[in-house]
């Protein structure tokens, strides 16, 4: 929302907004590029009458100010809708979508079309830290967005992504998560279903192997495809020639193979970086031009970002809120710094994992670190020492902010790393963090 906010900004709209505990860097964003934003949710904040309201999904019947648009009758329309309407009408839009790496993945993809002078407009759910923020128009056809599938709004529960109308689809993966809307993983497979049926058959859909994206596919398909992965038999083939990630090859489809070097971290950042060069290549980038795009990309902000060293040890901060992601990420740290002590600092604040739904797969999620904390936050309705019982590595479950600040700082050496994962504002913990470790 807060992107759409910015493109409603640069197109001359003057944009106004209400939102509960916003928290950086959204924040700064929008406080930089002028838009008011009014704490919290209330009827008085309509006072100006606007011409039109933006709806974001996270608001729903019985929430004071959509009651106030209702009752006074005021327009209004969900944030996909109206970028379907406003913004992409008549562009090409490269959508990525998938369980994990949207962010990143558009972010590298926005980067490489950048640094290939196509100039293209981008919404994303991160901000990149080559361009600073986290939205812009662009000056071409050519518009990347992270494609995400969960709901529209509270009148539109088909997937967000069914407003985009790709004409370049990227499925970076997909698995069960968003149990608040979905039932089951056959669900979420139906919808991008759904997105399948909206990719021209000029269009190209890149993506790598694996049961539930091979069962979307086999519902009905009328674009060509790309697959990627590690397999000799992919168009798009990987080959990680360092253990981090750092040195890779792709062998693309015409034959070519290329190195790249870059500072991501991971397996998964690979796969990343794949898609968004297939991608790239799709709109005309060749292959040879990406390589010096990657070396320069410097990631996404709370995608594994190194927030700070105070006293030799390592703080990052990362957006990790599912099992195989915080696998993923404590995986490639553990490969990047082999002979580091690793501590894991991990806040269960989604919607799915605040339902237990993923319970049994933690402990396993995070076997490569050395020493684990979890915050248990009030009105957690399932206990996570259960998750305990099932650990190998020290455990610890601690349901206080400060007391996790002190036990935290008080586990790390220098020369130890602490992975901080939670897809909230987790109580400025980073930045208290780090103030704590530099004082101590």
């Amino acid at each position: 929302m807060g992107g759409l906010a910015l493109l409603a900004r640069e197109l001359g709209y003057r944009v106004t907004g209400s939102d509960a505990n916003v928290y950086p860097p959204m924040s700064t964003q929008l406080e930089s590029a002028g838009i008011g934003l009014m704490e919290g949710y209330s009827g008085d904040n309509l006072g100006t009458r606007p011409d039109l309201v933006v709806i974001g999904n996270a608001l729903s019947r019985g929430n004071p100010e959509v009651e106030a648009i209702l009752d006074q009758g005021l327009p209004y329309v969900s944030g996909p809708q109206w970028l379907g309407e406003h913004v992409l009408q008549g562009r090409w839009v490269l959508a990525v979508s998938g369980t994990h790496g949207k962010t990143s993945t558009a972010s590298l993809l926005a980067w490489l079309l950048d640094q290939a002078r196509l100039a293209p407009g981008f919404l994303i759910g991160g901000v990149p830290q080559n361009f600073g923020l986290s939205a812009r128009l662009g000056e071409s056809d050519f518009f990347v967005i992270e494609a995400d599938e969960y709901d529209t709004a509270f009148f539109d529960k088909r997937s967000k992504f069914v407003h985009y109308r790709p004409r370049t689809l990227v499925i970076g993966n997909l698995e069960f998560d968003h149990a608040d809307i979905f039932p089951d993983l056959a669900a979420i497979e139906t919808q991008f279903h759904h997105l399948i049926r909206c990719v021209p058959a000029s269009g190209l859909i890149i993506r790598p192997g694996g049961d539930a994206i091979d069962r979307v596919i086999a519902r009905g398909c009328w674009t060509p495809q790309q697959t990627l992965g590690g397999g000799s038999d992919n168009d798009w083939v990987i080959n990680k020639n360092k253990p981090d990630g750092t040195d890779f090859s792709i062998h693309d489809p015409s034959g070519g193979t290329t190195d790249f070097n870059w500072s991501q971290l991971g397996d998964h950042n690979l796969s990343n970086a794949c898609a968004a060069i297939a991608a790239a290549h799709h709109v005309g980038v060749p292959v040879k031009k990406s390589v010096e795009a990657i070396a320069s990309f410097q990631g996404v902000k709370r995608r594994l970002e190194l927030r700070g060293c105070p006293n030799g040890v390592a703080v990052y901060d990362d957006f990790a809120h599912h099992p195989t992601a915080i696998q993923s990420t404590l995986e490639a740290v553990r490969r990047h710094q082999p002979g580091t002590r690793l501590i894991a600092v991990i806040e269960p604040r989604s919607n799915t994992m605040r339902m237990g739904v993923h319970a049994d797969r933690l402990a396993a999620a995070t076997e490569s670190a050395d020493q684990v904390f979890w915050y248990q936050p009030s009105g957690l309705p399932w206990a996570i020492d259960e998750v305990i019982e099932a650990a190998t590595k020290p455990t610890q479950v601690i349901g206080s902010i400060d007391e996790l600040l002190v036990a935290t700082a008080g586990a790390a050496s220098p020369g130890d790393a602490v992975v901080i994962m939670s897809n909230g504002g987790f109580d400025r913990f980073h930045e208290r963090l780090l103030a704590y470790l530099e004082a101590h």
